[in-house]
């Protein structure tokens, strides 16, 4: 029921209702002092009324790839867990897996998605996982993950799909770039993303179901490469809401979201996560104009809360420069230059917001 007040005007053919009386100081005007617009509820009006068009349009707007038949693809390698001897094994089967994926696409008719396997399926490629069904799975290692004592997970956000790969791994390639050789990165694709025109993309579903796939992933890692590696978890757009949702007690020295939608958490005390909380937004980033809220809405949750740059979000701020939406791992940037920063625990050099 809304209970918001309505004009007291009374129902039909009744006596119009007389207004009640309120003391003067106790009614809110619709301007401040200095003659702004001071109505919190317009403002929090405004703001479901955004997230219900931008539901709406995402219901309305035709997405190609859900009437794309699913591709077919062997299942992936049944391999024991990673361990620092056994990783060329692991990588060997999963580059003959990738081929295997490349024929099958390539007999099904899916050129796009024959040529992304076999690029996946080149002998320098270093895949601790893959998983040609449908949108694809995979994670890459840059580096030599064995002896690195510095390791980045990347987690992507909407619409990275196998095909879609190439500009994940883009900014993974950058990164493990700048580490030098101490460090190594992993990109981990290791959910299906939602769509960026999807309902799914603005609730919390995909991160629920990819949370406890990341927590599994970095359990394994820390078996690969020590209790004494710094792990770091560089957490982009949707993917931010899928560290939100995985960060409760996750070993990892480092949680870093970029151009993040919020995480589905208050603040950095409410991720439970004993890491050091870090985020932020380069000033050319769309993400800022989304609102940074949540709300029930067609039976599920729409949005996901407080803006993580937000000073009362009490994650550390760090500069990222002019970057857009897609920028944050671009080389030269201040964002990679943070970035790098942080992964090499060089924090008192990482420049603040």
């Amino acid at each position: 029921m809304d209970h918001r007040s309505t004009p007291a005007t009374g129902r039909r053919g009744d006596a119009p209702a007389a207004p009640r009386s309120r003391p003067e100081a106790d009614t809110p005007g619709p301007t401040g002092l200095d003659g702004r617009l001071r109505r919190p509820g317009l403002v929090r009006r405004l703001r479901r009324t955004l997230l219900a068009a931008v539901v709406t349009a995402a219901v309305v707007v035709p997405v190609s790839a859900a009437a794309r038949p699913r591709i077919p693809a062997p299942p992936p390698a049944v391999l024991p867990p990673p361990t620092a001897s056994n990783l060329d094994r692991a990588y060997e089967a999963n580059r003959a897996d990738a081929a295997e994926a490349a024929r099958m696409a390539a007999a099904h008719g899916d050129r796009t998605r024959a040529a992304a396997d076999r690029a996946m399926a080149a002998p320098s490629r270093r895949l601790l996982s893959y998983d040609g069904r449908g949108p694809g799975r995979a994670v890459e290692v840059f580096g030599d993950l064995a002896h690195a004592d510095r390791v980045a997970v990347l987690v992507p956000g909407s619409d990275t799909s196998l095909e879609t790969y190439d500009r994940f791994r883009a900014g993974a390639l950058a990164l493990h770039r700048r580490l030098g050789p101490r460090g190594a990165v992993l990109a981990w694709l290791g959910y299906e993303t939602p769509g960026t025109v999807s309902t799914t993309v603005l609730t919390t579903g995909r991160a629920e179901q990819a949370a406890p796939l990341l927590k599994a992933f970095l359990h394994r890692l820390r078996g690969v490469v020590g209790p004494a590696a710094h792990i770091s978890l560089l957490c982009h757009s949707y993917g931010s809401v899928v560290c939100g949702r995985a960060a409760p007690g996750l070993d990892v020295s480092d949680l870093v979201v970029i151009g993040s939608p919020g995480t589905g958490a208050s603040s950095a005390a409410a991720l439970r996560t004993p890491a050091r909380v870090w985020a932020a937004r380069g000033s050319a980033d769309w993400v800022a104009h989304v609102p940074h809220t949540s709300l029930g809405l067609l039976g599920t949750t729409v949005g996901f809360g407080t803006d993580p740059v937000a000073p009362s979000f009490g994650a550390r701020i760090f500069n990222a420069g002019a970057a857009g939406h897609s920028d944050y791992f671009a080389p030269g940037s201040a964002s990679l230059a943070n970035l790098t920063r942080i992964v090499l625990g060089d924090t008192s050099e990482v420049t603040r917001a």
